[in-house]
């Protein structure tokens, strides 16, 4: 029988011939786009981003289309997290517009923002009683509007006529705070 002598080849591709440093190559940038992943997933959104954007260049190619999602999410989350605001009502008004939207835990957040920067305000106690009271949470409602009637005397006319405080209609406690002169 005739001995086969068998001669190992570099792979070959259409495009030439692939580097015999391509598994070590391959298996460094899967360590690099775990390593994204990783910054991505414990929101560290910059730090993610710079590190998809440095791999993209030389990735491999089933692996740049993933990446270049996850630029697109980094970007996305960045952008969410620096929202600014011309003024505390233009802030205000925001965290309005995620209540109404349905967006309860980012409003929250967002009066909690306004209340941090301005101890104060006011409008924003009011806005997380109305939040409370759409809700359902009746005592931090009763709270919230406790406060911004404190600071502020006309939120009490305010809050009589505010259809969001409907479901607090029947609470005595609500109905005292309101007509406390009845």
């Amino acid at each position: 029988m005739a001995q086969t002598n068998t001669v190992k080849r570099t792979p070959r591709t259409l495009a030439g011939e692939v580097p015999l440093d391509s598994a070590n190559g391959r298996a460094h940038a899967l360590a690099s786009y775990e390593a994204a992943l990783r910054l991505l997933q414990d929101g560290k959104y910059d730090h993610a981003h710079l590190a998809f954007k440095a791999m993209l260049a030389d990735s491999p190619a089933d692996l740049a289309a993933s990446i270049r999602m996850y630029i697109n999410a980094c970007l996305l989350q960045v952008k969410k997290g620096k929202t600014t605001f011309a003024s505390h009502e233009e802030h205000y008004d925001y965290a309005i517009s995620l209540l109404n939207e349905g967006h309860y835990e980012d409003a929250r957040e967002q009066f909690r923002q306004i209340l941090d920067a301005h101890p104060t305000a006011d409008y924003a106690f009011y806005g997380l009683a109305v939040l409370s009271s759409m809700t359902g949470d009746t005592h931090t409602c009763l709270e919230h509007l406790t406060e911004a009637i404190r600071q502020n005397p006309r939120n009490r006319i305010q809050a009589r006529s505010d259809s969001d405080f409907q479901d607090m209609a029947d609470d005595p406690r609500f109905t005292d705070l309101l007509y406390p002169e009845v």
